[in-house]
């Protein structure tokens, strides 16, 4: 491939990840807001399992990367402990769109450096450069200055917001602890073998949870009925 041919092949890539992520934020809070869907732990079930079915269809049959296995109980419990952490991240994320404008809950999501930067230093003791926390500083400022003025402001949808925001952070540094080693480098060399791992628990572990709010809810409707 030549050189021209591989930027426009990079350019199309990143163009089409930025519009994917726009009209999947602007499709869920179409869907939880204004449609009024009340369901978005459904919604982030769905969602999830489409990523895990196009990951192992690019795996196993467009054959993009060679397909891999989890080879050990602790690689297993890795890739668990990182899924679940993404699955409280994407969900307080839909949430808050229930809440929250985009815009705001976009500039909201900005500040995930800055948690980055915190959650590596508390559980690595990196340091960064000073000029990466300097320009951290005007980020979070922005995001104070816009919540004081926002009047959609909505204090249950910024939590859920802010904590989705640190979610994401914290599961960035702790994939990068959990997969430090010689031996899981070794084992996870493509991100989207990783994805699909990660995407088949997600799924897993939100049909569980699913069900057993549904089997709450029919619950509470019963002794309501017989009220």
């Amino acid at each position: 491939m030549s050189q021209r041919k591989q930027t426009l092949f990079i350019l199309s890539l990143v163009l089409l990840w930025y519009s994917s992520n726009i009209g999947v934020l602007l499709l869920n809070k179409y869907l939880l807001s204004n449609y009024g869907f009340r369901f978005p732990i459904f919604l982030t079930m769905c969602h999830m399992s489409a990523c895990a079915i196009l990951s192992y269809v690019s795996i196993v049959f467009l054959k993009i990367v060679p397909l891999q296995t989890v080879k050990s109980r602790s690689q297993l419990a890795k890739i668990a402990t990182l899924s679940t952490v993404f699955c409280g991240s994407v969900v307080g994320g839909n949430i808050s769109l229930r809440y929250l404008p985009v815009s705001f809950n976009q500039a909201v999501g900005a500040t995930t450096p800055f948690f980055t930067a915190l959650f590596a230093y508390l559980m690595t003791f990196k340091r960064e450069a000073w000029v990466t926390y300097a320009t951290l500083v005007p980020v979070v400022a922005g995001v104070v200055i816009a919540s004081e003025g926002e009047p959609g402001f909505h204090l249950y949808g910024f939590i859920m917001c802010i904590s989705a925001t640190a979610a994401r952070a914290f599961k960035s540094v702790l994939q990068g602890i959990l997969l430090s080693s010689e031996g899981e480098r070794s084992c996870f060399v493509d991100h989207v073998t990783c994805s699909f791992y990660l995407n088949e628990i997600f799924v897993l572990v939100f049909l569980i949870l699913e069900c057993t709010l549904l089997t709450i809810r029919s619950g509470l409707s019963a002794k309501r009925r017989y009220r």
